[in-house]
Order: structure tokens, then sequence, then C-alpha cells
């Protein structure tokens, strides 16, 4: 992909102008932005066989959706000139899949490209349900008073006097559970491979 790269301060400023359009809806930013890169990306598209309207009709929505999604650009990532050329890219892509199948540009298939998945990935899924699992089967080896004064202090949020009270028992003898419970997790779980 042929793209006009601007470089130092022009970079910066793009940049800038994206951000201000994410953290504040800049008007004025994006209408620098859109004089800008409109006219760019709808030639960057008829260079690479888009017929003039659908150029025209993809460049807008490009604009659009940096308008919409400025909340995702991430400057340490890359530039913003790549950023919306490469938007405009996905969305030429899909707007000649659609023609294949026959279908018109929907918002929302565009919309999703550019969504951040905050789904863990599955292997990270896998671990944490493991890790989870020991936990579990750790607490479930503890003696019930020292179980009872975990769930009290951790999972309630107990401070140590409420659970001397909720337990009729000595703060010293809270405090001593708490600890002992500590002790045997932690050893129980160092102990797991």
């Amino acid at each position: 992909m042929s793209v006009e790269r601007p470089t130092g301060q022009a970079a910066e400023d793009w940049a800038e102008r994206i951000e201000a359009i994410a953290n504040r809806q800049d008007r004025e930013a994006f209408a620098d932005l859109f004089r800008h890169f409109a006219p760019r990306v709808k030639g960057f598209l008829r260079r690479n066989g888009a017929s003039e309207a659908q150029a025209e009709e993809i460049a807008q929505e490009a604009m659009l959706t940096v308008w919409r999604k400025a909340q995702l650009f991430d400057a340490g990532a890359f530039g913003a000139a790549t950023w919306i050329f490469t938007i405009a890219r996905n969305l030429r892509i899909d707007a000649v899949r659609r023609e294949r199948r026959g279908g018109g540009l929907r918002v929302e298939e565009v919309e999703a490209e550019y969504e951040i998945d905050a789904t863990p990935a599955a292997d990270a899924q896998i671990v944490a349900a493991q890790a989870e699992a020991r936990v579990r089967a750790a607490l479930d080896a503890l003696p019930d008073d020292q179980l009872e004064a975990i769930r009290l202090s951790y999972f309630e949020e107990r401070s140590h006097g409420e659970i001397a009270q909720a337990l009729q028992i000595p703060l010293g003898t809270v405090k001593s559970r708490l600890r002992l419970a500590m002790k045997r997790l932690r050893g129980l779980l160092e102990a797991e491979p």
C-alpha cells in the first residue's frame, strides 16, 4: 500500500488531532483531518480500482470511522496516516467482498472490525481457570474455622474486629486463624506444580 507518510511534526500534529477527537470530540480537529485525508484516501482508493462513487463513499465512511473510533488510535503503535489508510483499505476489501455476495456496505460490520476484543486469550483463560481451581482446592483443605476467617476477611472484606464480633471469639484468635490459614494456603499452593 503506497501511502503518503508525514514525518516529524506533521505526523505528531495529525496524531494530536485524532487524540483531540477522542478526548473532546473536537470538530475543528476532525475538519482538518477530513480536509487533508479525505481527498488522499479517495485518490488511493481510485488508484486501487474503486469507482469514483465507491471511492467517495468509502473515503467518507473511513473518515466517519476515524470520528467514531478515535479512542482506539494508538500513536505509539502507528502513525495517523497509516491508521486512516488502513481503515480505508479494510473498508475497500469489505466492499469488494459484499459486491461479490451482492450486498451493500453495512456500518456495523465496519465498526466491529475496529472494536477492541476485551476477552482474554484462550490460553490466559485456561491458566486462570487452573489457578482458580488450585486456590479453591487449597481453600477446601483448610479447617472450617480458618476457612470462615478467610471468607469473612477476604471475601466479605470485614475488619478483624468485625470478624471477632461475628464469630464471638477474641481478636487474637482471629489474627491467629488468618495467619495460620495464609501460611497453610501458601504451602499448599507452592507445593502444587
